[in-house]
């Protein structure tokens, strides 16, 4: 790898002097840096996202899961590979710590890694027939009731069938990245990251029957908006948000991929034991 994308947590000056380190040390290997012109990197080219996508061999992302996720929405299907670098609190997917950061990329220059593909999801809204907004998520998207105490009333079809009618505080549809973020604090399952599927959660549903479902990744849910005291929104990863009024509609589909980097001894259930405390832990960890 020669051309190497850094993008790090946006007014962040801690975040900001790492990427500077990192892309001298870059630089003194011979190495190509493009920099995310949303940051402010003192050295190697700055460039947009878009044209990363193109010219990069690698992004380093340093942050946490929210900066990984903000950065790889603009490499969907591109084929550029993100390695994540710890600077949060959990960093489910940027797992690899600061303090390592060195002895890592040089591991991922010299090819001593494995990749992980992850699909995003694609949203869209209409309102009248017409389409307000679409918008990438790699985790989730979610249907909210916003500030308005009372709960909305919506509901899902799945191959043109309905699939439930609720009342409920909102809707959880995520991707299997996005099974250990906002879908399992609503009591949504766990999904291993190679299985192709799209779980869906409600949140606080008025009714003892409602309860996530999993559902096969290539079909379309197509959500209707039917009661809303006030605006709802959707929220894209958290990040990126679309007004919803009484009456709208959303689609729901499988987008591309994102090809996310690890190091070969990276192992998905230790990394829920270590990050999640989940299912308790070896006595050798």
């Amino acid at each position: 790898m020669h051309s190497i994308g850094i993008s790090s947590k946006p007014d962040d000056s801690r975040a900001r002097a790492i990427a500077d380190e990192l892309a001298v040390w870059l630089l003194k290997r011979g190495c190509e840096v493009l920099c995310d012109q949303n940051q402010s990197i003192s050295c190697g080219e700055v460039l947009p996202m878009s044209e990363i996508a193109k010219r990069a061999e690698l992004l380093i992302v340093l942050g946490g899961d929210g900066t990984l996720l903000g950065a790889g929405r603009h490499l969907v299907d591109s084929g550029v590979p993100i390695l994540g670098i710890n600077l949060g609190r959990l960093g489910f997917l940027t797992d690899t710590p600061v303090g390592s950061m060195f002895d890592v990329v040089a591991e991922v220059l010299s090819g001593h890694y494995k990749t992980k593909h992850h699909f995003a999801l694609k949203a869209e809204s209409w309102r009248d027939g017409e389409l307000l907004k679409r918008g990438i998520a790699m985790n989730d998207v979610v249907l909210q009731r916003q500030s308005h105490p009372r709960p909305i009333e919506f509901e899902l079809h799945f191959r043109e069938q309905l699939m439930f009618r609720t009342r409920a505080d909102g809707l959880v549809v995520a991707t299997p990245a996005g099974s250990t973020a906002y879908a399992l604090s609503a009591g949504g399952p766990i999904m291993h990251p190679e299985v192709e599927a799209m779980s869906v959660v409600p949140l606080c549903p008025h009714t003892l029957s409602n309860r996530p479902v999993v559902v096969p990744a290539d079909d379309v849910l197509k959500l209707s908006l039917l009661k809303s005291p006030q605006p709802s929104a959707l929220s894209l990863d958290g990040q990126e948000h679309m007004n919803l009024l009484q009456g709208d509609s959303v689609s729901i589909q499988k987008a591309g991929q994102i090809c996310l980097i690890y190091l070969p001894d990276r192992h998905y259930f230790n990394t829920l034991r270590s990050k999640l405390h989940w299912a308790g832990h070896d006595d050798s960890e």
